[in-house]
């Protein structure tokens, strides 16, 4: 089951994080359907939060077809996120932790990493869309 963190520095809402965290768990897999989401009562304790935020995150996956509420029992995921590269995600996370772990070991703080990954992949996609018009 997934566990729900915060950023409370984060400029996202809350119940945007929370969705955004479920559908990060649909895309690797941590997530399948038939899954049960946490409970509302227990996200909103745990969290510190009013329960109506983790409702309309809730309600935001089921207007993308991801979840659904069953009254009396809870919400449970009815689709995934989670493409072909599935099955490649294993060897990829293994060689991503060792890089985070040099990485750490260089200094760089979590949001070092995340300004390193977000500008390599912004230049790596200007240079494949460059490539593309030179074709």
């Amino acid at each position: 089951m997934i566990e729900f963190v915060l950023d409370g520095r984060s400029k996202v809402n809350t119940y945007v994080q929370l969705v955004q965290q479920v559908k990060q768990a649909l895309r690797v897999g941590l997530l399948v359907p038939g899954d049960r989401l946490p409970k509302v009562r227990n996200v909103a304790q745990s969290l510190a939060i009013n329960p109506n935020t983790v409702l309309k995150a809730y309600r935001e996956l089921e207007l993308e077809g991801l979840a659904e509420g069953r009254p009396g029992v809870g919400t449970f995921v009815t689709g995934t996120l989670a493409g072909d590269s599935l099955a490649n995600q294993a060897d990829l996370r293994t060689e991503l932790l060792d890089w985070l772990r040099r990485a750490q070991a260089a200094g760089l703080s979590d949001e070092d990493v995340t300004a390193l990954v977000d500008t390599t992949i912004r230049a790596a996609r200007q240079a494949d869309a460059l490539l593309e018009e030179l074709a």
